[in-house]
């Protein structure tokens, strides 16, 4: 099906629609679950065991950082954003990028405008984000403005190519409201830790729709490495020296001591308690 003049996308399932006009889509992709795991007992010369061990496998890669074997998987995606969700993406520099040319095609009149329930204003304590929602009164006519100032970029980009104005002068009058969009290609390490930075509560909006979108097509691909990544890396919380300290002297030994003597951690595998535990001995020894 064609989205307009410049895009062509193949019937495919994989996409999502996000903002007012863009999308992410998963175009292509290489290995799986099993892929990770193969990489990782590459040293032993065994493959895939059973399932559950193979789990136990991932979330081990994933707990301790082991992370290479993660970059056995490679996803290619087709995304299609506003010019200022990109400049944020692309500072991502571990993947393969393949951008719309304003050089050799004729950008499609197609801008993005914030709806009220995500315009906010300026954080006082945040410098690169908002907080509170604006008043209706601010966003009417801040979205006016927007739509005002798109328009009439559009209109001299249109006058300035009707006058033989070469494509790529032309484009500097469009604002990074207009959509682009690009193929993005990147293994499965990278697009995890891009997730990690783009899901997180302080990223700008707009961009965390993208990365959710993402997280939903990997966590049904990859279901096994997209639970060790959500348990370790995406929620899991790691503690400095000093945070070790003031916890372990609020817990006291005797407490500390309980939960060492303790054989089985519910959720836990064995591998799992026996590192939980190492932990609860080194928070212990800083008393």
């Amino acid at each position: 099906m064609y989205l307009n003049k410049n895009i062509f996308l193949a019937p495919m399932d994989n996409i999502s629609y996000i903002l007012d006009r863009g999308y992410i889509r998963l175009v292509d992709m290489m290995g799986d679950d099993s892929s990770v795991v193969q990489a990782a007992r590459c040293s032993t010369g065994n493959g895939t065991t059973d399932p559950k061990r193979d789990e136990e496998l991932l979330r081990y890669l994933m707990r301790n950082e082991h992370t290479s074997p993660f970059e056995m998987v490679e996803m290619k995606w087709h995304a299609k954003m506003p010019i200022f969700v990109a400049r944020q993406w692309i500072r991502h520099r571990t993947a393969n990028v393949n951008e719309f040319s304003g050089r050799y095609s004729e950008f499609e009149k197609e801008y993005y405008v914030p709806s009220e329930e995500t315009f906010k204003l300026q954080s006082q304590l945040n410098k690169q984000g908002g907080n509170r929602l604006v008043e209706e009164s601010i966003y009417k006519k801040s979205s006016d403005e927007i739509i005002d100032i798109s328009e009439n970029a559009w209109i001299t980009y249109q006058d300035m190519i009707e006058e033989g104005v070469s494509r790529e002068q032309a484009r500097i009058v469009l604002p990074v409201n207009y959509y682009t969009n690009w193929y993005w290609k990147n293994d499965l390490k990278n697009t995890l830790h891009f997730l990690k930075l783009r899901k997180d509560k302080h990223s700008q909006w707009e961009i965390r729709e993208y990365a959710d979108a993402m997280a939903d097509i990997i966590k049904e691909k990859l279901p096994m490495s997209y639970k060790a990544f959500e348990d370790y890396a995406l929620n899991g919380e790691k503690l400095s020296n000093l945070e070790m300290k003031i916890i372990s002297n609020q817990l006291g030994e005797n407490q500390l001591n309980k939960m060492i003597e303790q054989n089985n951690y519910e959720g836990m595998s064995k591998t799992e308690s026996y590192e939980f535990k190492e932990k609860l001995k080194g928070m212990k020894s800083s008393i």
